[in-house]
């Protein structure tokens, strides 16, 4: 591959051969043009990745405005989001769903605010294309504004994710502006909000009476007006997800909130088949992980049992 290096002789920068590349070695972000495209790639916590593909908070109104859907799904470490992000997804959730998914919790209000930042820095480090959104556990920032937006400001300078997602409408608005003015995107969730679990007494589906539905429009209204990127809308009728999306400039990603909404998120876990007895109405099973692994371990305990594994060619 023809590739010309763009260097700097103040950067002091020099030539590192890496493959089919050339690229520049020192302190700053570096620039190489290869043949006649003009990607720009950037050396950056030891990784190459290139601007023109990273998906960021912006982006995400970029595509509502252009009608394109948003793929969303969860990950909770770096094997598991190196997969899902290779596939081309557009977003990752480094979820509080890891309390259930992960840690076997009954709901999300046990997960900590350390958890969450260890979690979102494996996935990150996995990462090279999709945006990556960490929940803001409970109890995080709604004690006070000034506590979210420090816990806001730690999740971003600990894990490198590109947002943050937070519960809540009205009564959290000036927080979410606070964190927003202070560089930080967010995503708003609304509906179901499994933090307050223990409020609602279930999980039922939200917003079916008309006073709720008015609270959900004048909560997604607050949030946009206070500059989320985005509002999850989780398990809200189809036709109020839909109405939602045509009211606010930022982007709406649906999770059983039907077809109407600029995108869809769905937990790994049970969008592969890897959860047992978990099927509401809005989930549909893309692959049957769980019997793939399944058969994967059995295979091996038969090979192991029957002395056919290690074999001699897998000996060293």
């Amino acid at each position: 591959m023809d590739s010309k290096l763009h260097s700097s002789p103040e950067h002091g920068l020099s030539p590192l051969n890496c493959g089919a590349f050339t690229i520049s070695q020192g302190n700053r972000n570096l620039v190489l043009q290869t043949g006649s495209r003009d990607d720009r790639y950037y050396i950056y916590m030891g990784y190459l990745i290139t601007d023109k593909k990273k998906v960021t908070a912006k982006t995400l109104l970029q595509m509502k405005a252009a009608g394109e859907k948003i793929t969303q799904m969860t990950a909770y470490d770096f094997t598991t989001a190196g997969i899902i992000d290779t596939a081309g997804i557009d977003s990752i959730l480094v979820g509080d769903s890891a309390s259930n998914v992960v840690a076997g919790n009954q709901d999300t209000t046990p997960i900590t605010l350390e958890e969450m930042i260890y979690h979102a820095r494996a996935v990150v480090r996995a990462c090279r294309h999709c945006l990556v959104v960490c929940d803001m556990p409970f109890g995080s920032y709604q004690v006070s504004r000034e506590e979210g937006i420090r816990n806001a400001i730690r999740i971003i300078k600990e894990t490198g994710a590109g947002a943050v997602k937070m519960e809540g409408g009205k009564e959290i608005a000036e927080t979410v502006k606070g964190i927003v003015d202070s560089g930080v995107p967010v995503v708003g969730h609304l509906g179901l909000t499994p933090q307050s679990i223990h409020k609602f007494g279930g999980y039922g589906l939200r917003a079916k009476d008309d006073a709720e539905a008015e609270r959900l429009i004048e909560d997604a209204l607050a949030l946009d007006d206070a500059g989320v990127s985005a509002i999850t809308l989780e398990k809200v009728p189809a036709a109020l997800a839909t109405k939602v999306t045509s009211m606010v400039k930022a982007a709406t990603i649906g999770i059983g909130a039907g077809s109407g909404t600029d995108g869809q998120v769905l937990v790994y876990a049970d969008a592969l088949g890897m959860t047992q007895g978990f099927k509401p109405k809005f989930l549909r099973q893309f692959a049957n992980v769980g019997k793939c692994m399944t058969e994967g371990v059995q295979e091996y305990i038969k090979c192991v049992k029957e002395k056919s594994f290690p074999s001699d060619a897998e000996a060293y």
